[in-house]
């Protein structure tokens, strides 16, 4: 069908790049939302000049090697750019994108993206499910060695742990701040888990980034651009939890901020959003797990703490979450949950955090997974530590 003979709607992706520049039209689309799809058999010596041509426009190229095709993502004002100047040995077709994502997008990287944690020796977003686990907010090293014994013992391959929060009331316990980075890295030290730990700004941003070994954007941040582009510019892994009240689109969006700066190992997460119920404290939207798969290559993790705000309701969601396809789970698991300085209440006692591993171990397969860090998993250690006889 000629492109002249029917308007697409904005959800048509794509379309063969015209024979005449003059019949070529936007339909209303707006700029920046270009890719150039290269043929199977381009050579690198096509990709680069159409780089080069792009280069030449004044836009930006973002390349994605894929097992099936090349990607050239252009980010920049690509509202005057005329596609027959793209008409080079080894293009295809143009995708011009209803949404304003692209190097999140499955049209940009058809493969799943998987963020290795070389800590540990896994990976999320792979055939494994990584469980994050630990106390809200580090509160001492005892406390964090106490937990951090357990949830490795039981397969937890991810220490989470607050060393900065950021909290509604000032009046509220803020974290330990670089004590807690320190202790942290102790846990790592000892136990061999990976550091997830959130960066609240870009002033504590390269202090976390030294000790961390997965920075956590949180939800009140998703939406910081200046934190965003910072995060861009780190050579760890983002952790990029959804915003109270954000939609898919806005957190691919976000997630795109990181990725156009250059860093490409952003693990998205679904922590619960506000809605009208009254019954748990978020809701934890457990739809957007298969919406982020079908659209997005990023991995998503589910965080059935912060999802609910209930010890209840923790275990019956991470079950949910796994079976809808999420590529880990994150919860809050305190020795003493009564007595934490934050969160208590959606935070897991050590037997629970058991009881959870456990019905996951059994559902992994279901799905064609396999928990990493437990004795199913090709990356299981044999030198994690024996629960000890406290813990038990």
């Amino acid at each position: 069908m000629p492109l002249t003979e029917q308007v697409p709607s904005r959800e048509t992706l794509l379309f063969p790049l015209p024979k005449s520049p003059s019949r070529y039209k936007l339909w209303g689309l707006s700029g920046d939302l270009m890719l150039v799809i290269m043929d199977t058999h381009a050579t690198e010596e096509q990709v680069r000049a159409v780089s080069a041509k792009l280069a030449s426009l004044g836009l930006q190229c973002h390349v994605s090697r894929g097992s099936e095709r090349t990607v050239v993502a252009v980010t920049g004002d690509t509202t005057g750019a005329n596609p027959a100047a793209l008409q080079l040995p080894g293009v295809k077709e143009v995708v011009r994108l209803g949404r304003g994502y692209k190097l999140a997008s499955r049209e940009w990287k058809s493969e799943d993206t998987v963020v290795p944690i070389p800590t540990t020796g896994t990976a999320i977003g792979g055939s494994e499910i990584v469980v994050m686990a630990g106390p809200c907010a580090v509160e001492s090293l005892e406390q964090a060695f106490a937990i951090a014994e357990r949830v490795a013992a039981q397969g937890a391959t991810v220490f989470r742990g607050g060393a900065y929060k950021p909290r509604s009331s000032p009046y509220a316990f803020q974290g330990l701040g670089l004590e807690g980075l320190k202790i942290l890295a102790e846990v790592r030290k000892r136990f061999g888990l990976a550091i997830v730990t959130e960066a609240i700004d870009i002033d504590v941003l390269p202090t976390v980034e030294e000790y961390a070994d997965i920075i956590q954007i949180g939800s009140r941040n998703m939406q910081n651009f200046s934190l965003l582009k910072h995060a861009g510019k780190s050579r760890k892994p983002i952790l990029l939890k959804r915003g109270m009240s954000a939609t898919l689109d806005e957190l691919l969006m976000a997630a795109e901020y990181i990725l156009s700066e250059g860093n490409q190992q952003v693990i998205l997460c679904e922590r619960g959003v506000r809605t009208f119920t009254d019954h748990t404290r978020n809701t934890l939207d457990l739809s957007i797990i298969p919406a982020v798969k079908r659209l997005s290559h990023l991995p998503i993790i589910a965080d059935p703490s912060h999802g609910t705000g209930q010890r209840e309701s923790i275990l019956p969601m991470a079950r949910a979450a796994l079976a809808a396809g999420a590529d880990g789970i994150m919860v809050e698991v305190h020795d003493h949950p009564e007595r934490a300085r934050s969160d208590g209440q959606q935070s897991l006692y050590l037997d629970q955090f058991d009881e959870m591993m456990e019905q996951l171990r059994h559902i992994a397969p279901v799905v064609h997974r396999t928990v990493a860090g437990c004795a199913d998993s090709p990356h299981a250690s044999s030198s994690l530590p024996a629960r000890s006889a406290t813990a038990q």
